[in-house]
């Protein structure tokens, strides 16, 4: 394709990718989106699909609808395998793209710390697929109790150990307590559902370590109400078909659900550029990859420190350095003024435990218990992409609260090959 403007090719439509597109919907630039899917997903939402309170598309939006209106913008439905820095070029496996300006937002996957063979035996929660992979385990589980005669086995089937005290693993926690002891209860009639058991493991002190610990405490309590097990300074040692070891003891569980640590995608070998110990690369203060000007790694793929530590990998920091690198493009091409360094602006921090009770850390503001939790309702219904998702989500939301009724519940099956993570439930039904 012959192109008069610079060719702006963004790899990744995750929350920093598609802010840096929409950004640069009116810059006098060619825009190519490139993603594997052909959805943008709000993640922060996805264990409320593994739970069963919403559905995928509740929470996705097609890339496509987002920049329909960009006469600018084309996407391109595509794996990137790697990048050639000296023709200026992103290779997938159709073609080569040819780039005047590169933005890498390829976002992460799970970490194991080492220990991969446990992804065998735990579900992680990073995508689509993920979220009703757990949802359909999670449903099973309950099915399978409802077959099985022996206490101990059916004791293992509804045990749920999450890994991982960090947000995701404390709203997971507090759902899957709502869907075992609320929901689900009566649904039954050979063993009751609130006598299933749910634990939270974190290797630290304490859970949610980026909150204030009265905030973490507060959180702790909240969990501790609906029935869930906290367990701090537990590192897991080992997980296998049969459960999970940590603090030295064995917790029989079919149901190990992974949401302790991420490690950047694979961009850093792409790139061949210097990375963390997680697999960020490390970037300049403008977010661009040393000695390529042209080349901007941005959210969960960069290492960017401020005030010499390394920025989350949250929503809010890909936003806004999307937002950032779409302005210096823009700036360049039309001669203007460089805008100076990236710096984040941190709004504030959010978790929710259950269909009621929240904290948020907003700097000199604090709250927690109710207010919070409709501080956290407001701020992910503003974020939402799309007037329709936003308008369903609300609905079934207050539909949740106020008849503890969960509408997705489906059982569901990607194909007839089983992992060795499905075999223990589905060879009981």
């Amino acid at each position: 394709m012959q192109r008069k403007r610079p060719h702006v090719v963004i790899v990744g439509a995750g929350f920093g990718g598609l802010q840096a597109a929409r950004a640069l919907g009116k810059a006098p630039v060619d825009v190519t989106v490139i993603d594997r899917n052909n959805h943008h997903l709000f993640q922060p939402l996805l264990y409320q699909v593994a739970t069963a309170v919403l559905s995928p598309a509740d929470i996705s939006a097609p890339i496509r609808a987002v920049v329909r209106r960009q006469r600018n913008t084309e996407v391109l439905m595509a794996e990137v395998t790697g990048v050639d820095l000296e023709r200026q070029e992103v290779i997938t496996h159709e073609r080569r793209i040819s780039y005047d300006y590169l933005i890498i937002a390829t976002g992460a996957a799970h970490s194991y710390f080492g220990h991969d063979e446990w992804g065998a035996y735990s579900s992680g929660l990073k995508t689509i697929v993920n979220a009703t992979s757990i949802r359909r385990r999670l449903l099973l589980a309950f099915e399978a109790a409802e077959l099985e005669p022996d206490p101990e086995k059916r004791r293992a089937l509804l045990t749920f150990v999450l890994v991982g005290g960090g947000p995701t693993g404390v709203e997971m926690a507090g759902a899957i307590a709502e869907l075992a002891h609320k929901v689900l209860a009566g649904d039954f009639r050979h063993f009751d559902p609130r006598e299933s058991r749910i634990l939270l493991l974190e290797a630290l002190p304490r859970i949610l370590p980026a909150f204030p610990e009265h905030l973490a405490q507060r959180a702790q309590e909240a969990l501790t109400h609906l029935g869930v097990e906290v367990r701090t300074s537990s590192p897991v040692e080992k997980i296998d078909e049969e459960g999970v070891i940590a603090g030295g003891g064995r917790i029989p569980s079919h149901n190990v659900i992974w949401t302790a640590g991420v490690s950047a995608s694979p961009a850093g070998k792409w790139l061949n550029a210097e990375v963390d110990r997680a697999g960020r690369v490390k970037v300049l203060a403008n977010l661009t990859l040393p000695d390529y000007p042209n080349v901007f790694v941005i959210g969960d793929t960069a290492c960017a420190l401020q005030k010499g530590k390394p920025l989350p990998g949250v929503a809010p920091v890909a936003m806004q350095q999307g937002r950032y690198v779409a302005d210096v493009i823009r700036r360049r091409v039309t001669g203007q003024r460089f805008p100076g360094p990236f710096r984040y602006r941190n709004k504030g921090s959010l978790a929710t435990v259950g269909r009621s009770f929240g904290i948020a850390d907003l700097g000199k503001l604090q709250f927690a218990g109710f207010s919070g939790w409709l501080l956290w309702l407001i701020v992910h219904i503003i974020y939402l992409i799309g007037f329709r998702n936003r308008v369903l989500v609300l609905f079934q939301w207050a539909w949740a609260f106020l008849t503890f009724e969960r509408g997705a519940r489906l059982i569901t099956f990607e194909s007839t090959a089983k992992s060795p993570v499905d075999e223990p439930i589905e060879e009981l039904l």
